[in-house]
């Protein structure tokens, strides 16, 4: 009994030089992740423009990231159960930042796709295993804080790419805009191994990729998450595709927008940051499916907005959108963390998975509708897909 104490001193303690310490690389990491993942949403508009190649085409050095992260957030789990936490994590850091650096020499667009397929193959690593790190190695009244922290910091990051990245591109052109994410992100490695403790708690497991895989099985025939699957791909589908094609729009006239200013439209991340949180807050008044659908009836609202001309009026668009946008996905991900019943890690891995797999296929398959149709037609085909995520959110309701 005398040694309980000297065992739960072990784990990082809430508010403690350690717990913040510790916060703060895995904040800085998640920061490196997405900042790299989104620096080309603002590029593509020049990507067509110097390489010559079509909206779809230059949407797939986001689609191929996004694509090969949903997987490998899959792959990345068990690994890391077998070898560690740490060292992992510092690869999903490193080879990402080493391949921005270097598609600053590409000399086509087809060797920048293939490097940012890479990419997200590593770029899976940090997020996939992060939350095992803390859930393993912080108290559990630090828990809570510590992954709002690192959530948070993932939202900067994005943010903070799309903005780096836009305005690199107009002062020097868009090779500088990956030169400098990349070595941010080697930045980001250095403190991220000064900062992060070691793992005290972890136990290697054998490496079991088919075990990981009937566990995933189960999840996908459970009605009541299988809705919150749907509900992920169809959010992000929405989220990522419009932002993609906004851009064009905004290029064009009338508006004829430089790439910085397009940049600092990811400035309107920070309603999410507020809704996100709102969206916990008001568990107690709410149902988890209601607040899904609130979150989804304010995207149509904003979706809306952004099909009218002035451009005032398309920026609250896009403020509400975000805002509704990030409402929804924190009360669906808790759907998932709720009634999964086993294995909550790889139920919550699927959740992801199901997330950038949307985002992946709305960013290039939504091409196919602005080329012919324009920037309204995006619009109204993303505003079907949000209502049919409210039925399946009324689903829920009944479900639940």
């Amino acid at each position: 009994m005398t040694n309980l104490p000297d065992q739960r001193k072990k784990y990082i303690q809430d508010k403690t030089p350690e717990f913040w310490r510790s916060t703060l690389a895995l904040s800085v990491g998640g920061f490196a992740v997405f900042s790299n993942f989104h620096l080309t949403q603002p590029l593509l508009p020049l990507f067509s423009k110097e390489f010559g190649v079509s909206p779809v085409t230059a949407s797939l050095s986001v689609s191929l990231v996004t694509l090969t992260l949903s997987v490998f957030l899959l792959v990345f789990g068990p690994v890391s159960d077998a070898v560690g936490r740490k060292n992992v994590m510092a690869f999903g850091l490193l080879v990402p930042s080493l391949i921005s650096i270097g598609a600053f020499f590409v000399p086509d667009f087809g060797l920048l796709l293939v490097l940012r397929t890479l990419q997200g193959l590593a770029l899976a690593a940090l997020p996939a295993i992060s939350y095992a790190y803390i859930g393993e190695e912080f108290d559990g009244k630090a828990v809570g804080v510590a992954i709002g922290l690192y959530i948070s910091a993932n939202s900067v990051g994005g943010m903070a790419g799309r903005i780096i990245s836009g305005f690199a591109a107009d002062i020097w052109g868009w090779r500088y805009s990956f030169l400098i994410m990349g070595f941010i992100g080697l930045a980001c490695l250095v403190s991220f191994l000064l900062l992060l403790p070691k793992s005290r708690h972890f136990v290697p497991h054998k490496l079991s990729l088919r075990g990981a895989g009937r566990e995933m099985k189960q999840h996908i025939k459970n009605s009541i998450l299988r809705d919150a699957y749907y509900i992920a791909a169809i959010l992000f589908f929405v989220f990522i595709g419009l932002f993609n094609y906004l851009s064009y729009h905004l290029h064009a006239a009338p508006y004829f927008l430089s790439t910085a200013l397009i940049g600092l439209l990811y400035l309107s991340y920070s309603a999410g940051t507020f809704s996100s949180t709102l969206s916990g807050k008001l568990e107690y008044l709410f149902t988890i499916p209601q607040r899904i659908l609130i979150g989804l009836g304010i995207m149509v609202v904003g979706i809306l907005l952004m099909t009218t001309t002035p451009l005032l009026t398309i920026l609250i668009g896009l403020v509400v959108l975000c805002f509704g946008f990030f409402f929804a996905h924190a009360a669906s991900s808790s759907w998932v963390s709720r009634y999964a019943k086993d294995a909550k890690g790889s139920a919550s891995a699927l959740y992801l998975f199901a997330y950038y797999m949307g985002g992946s296929i709305g960013s290039t398959l939504l091409g196919y509708i602005w080329d012919p149709w324009g920037w309204k037609a995006v619009a109204y085909v993303c505003i079907g897909f949000v209502l049919l995520g409210m039925l399946l959110a009324l689903r829920m309701k009944k479900t639940a």
